[in-house]
């Protein structure tokens, strides 16, 4: 790799994909001028989907959150079966929080790849995104040290559940 194009990559890399954010921050024309083609930006979103996907935890909700913002540029069927696969062997472990994340994060991942995966997987991660909202309502509030409710926005267990009930809802609007 070039020197030109190791220096692309970690821009592309640095902002995700994202050109927005590279125009926000005044780096938009010097990335461009790179004239890095899309196969390129692609494998390179791909790279980073496949670094993400390996730091998922039940601890946090880090790894994922980096994917969802990644799904936003580049879809593949492959992120959503690897997501919701975790999500079903080992999301009912963590605590409340984490648990309510992954989900709202996993209805937006499938969102960004509806028109990507077949009806069958479709169906399949929503099961499981609803399994584990479900799981957030019926369970008690738990909470590991070092995240909080107010961290997310809430108060109370109540504006949990009413949280995990609009991802409920927008689960319902992907199915149709």
């Amino acid at each position: 790799m070039t020197e030109e194009t190791q220096r692309a990559k970690e821009l592309y890399t640095r902002f995700l994909g994202h050109f927005l954010n590279m125009h926000k921050e005044g780096l938009l024309k010097k990335y461009k001028s790179f004239e890095i083609p899309r196969e390129q930006e692609l494998e390179w979103l791909n790279e980073m989907a496949l670094e993400y996907v390996k730091q998922l935890s039940i601890r946090d909700w880090d790894a994922i959150s980096v994917i969802e913002a990644l799904s936003r540029n580049f879809q593949d069927s492959w992120i959503v079966e690897k997501i919701s696969s975790f999500a079903s062997r080992n999301i009912m472990s963590a605590d409340s929080l984490v648990r309510l994340i992954y989900a709202e994060e996993l209805v937006e991942i499938i969102r960004c790849h509806k028109q990507v995966i077949s009806k069958e997987l479709l169906f399949q991660a929503c099961k499981v995104t609803v399994l584990i909202l479900e799981d957030v309502i019926s369970q008690p509030l738990v909470i590991d040290p070092g995240h909080e409710l107010k961290d997310l926005g809430l108060k109370d267990k109540r504006a949990l559940n009413s949280r995990a009930e609009q991802s409920m809802e927008q689960v319902k609007v992907l199915i149709n």
